[in-house]
């Protein structure tokens, strides 16, 4: 029987481990020696002692995924080897002065599942409600994953959908700067569209206390009103910029009111979903990229 392992990656205390992990075909656990070693608990240290027994029990061929804050996952991969005695301390956090000899350093070795997942390394899996780590699993760093908890082929299920996919790093406010983008830049988005040419109502707060993102003008006239998600769109993103719509014609009855969905995540999305978006009124949807390049200034 195949058994699954769950180890936790401490990407919010080191920024940017995951990616370390992914480039190096490995996830690992800390404990450097010589103050630990793999071959000797440690008495009244929980952590180590529950790591340590992890590790030494995780054999080639077993599977590890990786967790993450907030109930998130990175990627599933297949052990094909373990370096994790002292003499093989290699050190993904680097050396400074106040880690001498670094962190993260008892690596054990992985072939990720490449076709289980987002594609892009800058999302990750959101685990939907009931279907996440819970209980003593969720404060493990290391632990072996029950049947019961999650089997491999309901975790792969979920890791598939695209629904489920999420930006890794979800504080930089993507929503915020792409809507102040398509303000101000609406014709990327659509040939055509142009600022909504009354201010009163671009910055017009509903009864509901809502506000839209961007409202615009396209070429025969029609109000567009543009939502802005950072994730792939869900069956509440539709609801939500219905609102908006309805909103909006109960102020301007007169008005054709047009609604365009902007979100992050996968480009392809359920069929389930195309069909609600279909339902009147329509919803068309637009999937966008972030490219930001960085190079030398010169004179």
């Amino acid at each position: 029987m195949t058994t699954l392992w769950k180890i936790f990656c401490e990407e919010n205390r080191y920024p940017g481990l995951w990616q370390h992990w992914y480039k190096n075909q490995c996830v690992a656990i800390g404990w450097p020696p010589p103050e630990y070693q793999i071959n000797k608990t440690m008495p009244g240290n929980k952590g180590w002692n529950e790591a340590r027994n992890a590790v030494l029990g995780m054999e080639i061929g077993d599977y590890v995924v990786v967790a993450l804050k907030g109930n998130q996952i990175g990627r599933l991969g297949q052990i094909t080897d373990k370096k994790i005695k002292d003499e093989e301390w290699d050190e993904l956090v680097p050396k400074r002065p106040n880690l001498p000899v670094g962190e993260v350093g008892r690596r054990i070795l992985v072939r990720w599942e490449l076709i289980t997942g987002p594609d892009n390394m800058d999302f990750v899996v959101q685990l939907p409600e009931g279907k996440g780590f819970k209980g003593s699993y969720l404060r493990k760093t290391i632990a072996r994953i029950e049947p019961e908890i999650i089997s491999l082929d309901e975790l792969r299920s979920q890791m598939n959908n695209l629904n489920n996919w999420v930006n890794l790093h979800g504080k930089f406010s993507y929503e915020k700067a792409l809507s102040d983008y398509i303000a101000s830049y609406p014709h990327h988005l659509e040939n055509g569209l142009l600022t909504y040419p009354d201010s009163k109502v671009q910055e017009l707060v509903f009864k509901d206390k809502t506000r839209l993102d961007v409202l615009l003008m396209d070429k025969q006239e029609d109000a567009v009103i543009v939502e802005c998600k950072q994730n792939a769109p869900t069956s509440d993103n539709f609801k939500q910029l219905r609102g908006y719509m309805q909103n909006f014609k109960n102020i301007q009855p007169d008005k054709q009111v047009r609604g365009i969905l902007v979100h992050g995540g996968a480009q392809k999305i359920s069929e389930e979903l195309l069909l609600e978006a279909k339902q009147y009124p329509p919803i068309e949807i637009v999937s966008y990229t972030l490219d930001v390049n960085f190079r030398p200034s010169s004179a």
